[in-house]
């Protein structure tokens, strides 16, 4: 399976946003937007991956290593797919 370039918008939801947007930095670096919200932080950004899953998987636990209740709610889109996720699971896939 060759890689794909997927186009990401997600909502990172912390206790303490501070903590977890320089791991947000170093994993988005120029690829991408960060912007605080009410709760916690507005992400927009480009990846490149074998599969939605493992790019939202790798995302997530990166960020739960800094806070363990660290919430996710993405949209990974690639191709005419888009596949919507809460923390690790796979909620809905919507094609065009």
């Amino acid at each position: 399976m060759s890689e794909k370039k997927f186009s990401l918008s997600a909502k990172v939801s912390s206790a303490t946003p501070s903590t977890i947007k320089p791991v947000l930095e170093r994993i988005i670096g120029n690829k991408g937007s960060i912007k605080p919200t009410d709760d916690g932080l507005e992400i927009n950004a480009e990846f490149k991956g074998k599969s939605a899953r493992d790019l939202n998987r790798m995302l997530l636990t990166e960020l739960r290593k800094v806070e363990k209740k660290t919430r996710l709610r993405s949209e990974w889109s690639s191709e005419g797919t888009t596949e919507k996720f809460f923390d690790y699971a796979l909620k809905q896939t919507k094609k065009l």
